[in-house]
């Protein structure tokens, strides 16, 4: 068994997309009208035929409760592995990237906390 999709719920799926692809790098994989939203998916450029990640609109009821609640305890709603954290935080915050948690080394786990601007925190990470 393998992850073939995750989500994560976003506020504006036309803002979570310019963030996820222009700012944190991945690209967009599907971009599919459904009504008003649409089946939006990006995926990693090292692996472009792995798991994708659907940037999905919080219209439903549960989705913004859960959010925010996500949001105030400081817990991120995803995680992505990056080669080195501080050089990963050095080159978000200098594109204006807000972190709610700096580099922090917890035995050879290093993370990171920052804000997406679609109303979740994201958490980047290296080691293990």
């Amino acid at each position: 068994m393998k992850i073939h999709l995750a989500s994560v719920f976003v506020e504006d799926q036309s803002r979570a997309l310019r963030f996820y692809t222009d700012v944190l790098g991945f690209v967009k994989k599907h971009d599919v009208p459904v009504g008003e939203d649409r089946w939006l998916t990006v995926v990693s450029p090292e692996d472009p035929d792995g798991p994708e990640l659907l940037l999905e609109p919080s219209g439903h009821p549960a989705a913004r409760p859960y959010m925010t609640a996500l949001a105030q305890d400081g817990i991120p709603a995803i995680s992505f592995s990056v080669d080195d954290v501080p050089a990963e935080y050095d080159r978000l915050r200098e594109l204006g990237v807000r972190f709610t948690q700096e580099p922090l080394e917890m035995d050879a786990i290093t993370t990171a906390v920052l804000d997406d601007t679609c109303g979740n925190l994201v958490q980047i990470m290296h080691g293990g």
